[in-house]
């Protein structure tokens, strides 16, 4: 009996934007590498998380995946089947099983449609259901979102910024799809308002064993609500794994400057905030070899280290069971990690980095979170 495939299985996409010039004979003078080579499964009832930098190709990446854009190379597959290759009944299937809910609910809602009506169309227009049924599936959707199935005759614009994204997951999920895109989901909402959708979206995962690829800025919400995720920069995935081993143990250089500049989740938790120099580079012209080499603190101060980074890119590589980071600290050459990786002891309130010596330039206990100890 063979293995299943996975819900959601992207591999080795890209997506290069032609730079032209002129208003007529327009000539191709460059590439934007939007999405350059990432590759990530989803299995079903799971969520993958996607961070980066603004312009670091998340977005682009969730809209190859809705096939509102055609990659350039590599595949994306839903239980298989390459969904760009889809046509007839399978494409209208794939486009009932794959749903999105965006950033701004004001924008993704139209303000001429009543609540039933936007909530129905994905159902009426892909699964050609009767309208009793509609009725029925509309009003158990109003209420699994907190809402009263009476204000399905409302429009968007009587309710509140919060009570329309409820109404976004509800057009999102009418369908009976197995994977929701994400996009920003609570970031234009107020701060009190955030944990409201979050614990609805998980609520609903458990209860309707959806998949989520989650694209967000807010690496509290991923870490709140991914199983896996992929830190992304310029286009090509730094690091990847389970949500808490990335978080815990970050190993990229990117990715511990990144996690350093969120916001702590406790006054009594300390982190020191590392400064990257430099500008993220054009991706119409990145770098050769590692992309992050000219603001990578580590390169920077190893003259061996920078030349190999500077001519060479790294692999994506395995260095722990189910943790891949591509950086030259870990890859060919560098001797392997310990078995304990990098686990952090706790002593008083401070965490050590038991790792190998090649680590102790960027691994310091005050870029770890550690909970200061009264009196410290």
């Amino acid at each position: 009996m063979g293995v299943s495939p996975p819900l959601l299985e992207v591999t080795d996409l890209k997506k290069h934007f032609a730079v032209t010039k002129g208003l007529i004979l327009q000539k191709t003078i460059g590439q934007v590498k939007a999405v350059d080579g990432i590759s990530f499964t989803i299995n079903e009832g799971e969520t993958h998380g996607l961070v980066g930098e603004s312009g670091c190709g998340k977005t682009t990446t969730a809209k190859t995946v809705l096939r509102l854009e055609d990659p350039t190379s590599g595949s994306v597959k839903l239980y298989g089947k390459d969904v760009h290759a889809l046509k007839g009944d399978e494409l209208k299937d794939y486009r009932a099983t794959v749903q999105a809910v965006f950033q701004d609910p004001w924008s993704s809602l139209s303000p001429r449609m009543r609540v039933r009506d936007l909530i129905a169309e994905a159902l009426i227009v892909n699964r050609r259901v009767e309208k009793e049924e509609v009725a029925a599936r509309v009003s158990e959707l109003l209420d699994h979102v907190g809402l009263h199935p009476a204000q399905a005759s409302l429009f968007p614009h009587e309710f509140s910024g919060g009570q329309r994204q409820r109404i976004a997951v509800a057009s999102g999920l009418a369908s009976y799809p197995r994977l929701i895109l994400l996009d920003e989901p609570v970031s234009a909402l107020d701060v009190s308002i955030r944990a409201q959708i979050l614990n609805l979206l998980w609520d609903l995962q458990q209860e309707y064993k959806v998949a989520y690829l989650m694209v967000a800025h807010n690496l509290a919400t991923v870490r709140y609500m991914a199983h896996s995720t992929s830190v992304m920069y310029l286009g090509k995935i730094v690091e990847q794994g389970d949500t808490e081993e990335i978080f815990n143990y970050p190993l990229h250089p990117y990715t511990r400057a990144l996690f350093s500049a969120a916001l702590s989740s406790h006054p009594d938790i300390v982190r020191d905030e590392i400064i990257l120099p430099g500008e993220v580079p054009s991706p119409i012209d990145p770098p050769s070899g590692c992309s992050f080499h000219p603001r990578c603190p580590v390169a920077l101060s190893d003259p061996a280290l920078m030349k190999r980074c500077q001519g060479e890119m790294p692999a994506l590589t395995e260095v722990a069971p189910g943790h891949r980071v591509a950086c030259h600290l870990y890859s060919g050459g560098a001797d392997p990690l310990p078995a304990d990786k990098l686990k952090m002891h706790k002593d008083g309130g401070k965490a050590e980095a038991l790792a190998k010596k090649h680590l102790d330039t960027m691994v310091t206990t005050s870029e770890v979170d550690t909970v200061v100890e009264s009196g410290k």
